[in-house]
């Protein structure tokens, strides 16, 4: 029998893949239809028609090739918990660049209820 712990580690494993695989369509189907998404840089966006927006530069190419890899990964199984630290890699042209960050993953059942990420700021 799988644990909540390996479920919400595998559910954490697969919203990475779809990133990486760049697949909008998955990356949205994580999120409850009230989901939130909160960013450092753009704010919040609720619901799926809001995240999906805010997602559409970074997953479709606007940022070229990208890949999250994962760091750290702490789980709290009875709240549905994850904190997941990782390094993003971007790839636009001939300009590759990667920075660190975490997301705080909070899910009901399957579903992504809120998502907050944070990202290692760039020294002026």
């Amino acid at each position: 029998m799988v644990t909540r712990r390996e479920e919400l580690i595998s559910l954490t494993e697969r919203f990475a893949d779809a990133f990486n695989r760049q697949n909008l369509d998955d990356v949205v189907s994580f999120f409850a239809e009230d989901g939130v998404y909160e960013d450092t840089r753009d704010g919040r966006h609720q619901g799926k028609t809001a995240i999906r927006e805010a997602f559409v530069n970074l997953v479709t190419g606007g940022r070229g090739r990208i890949r999250f890899d994962p760091e750290d990964l702490f789980v709290e199984s009875e709240t549905g918990k994850v904190m997941v630290s990782w390094t993003l890699h971007t790839h636009l042209d001939t300009d590759p660049q990667s920075h660190r960050g975490m997301d705080i993953l909070y899910f009901e059942g399957d579903k992504l209820k809120n998502k907050l990420a944070y990202t290692k700021a760039k020294p002026d």
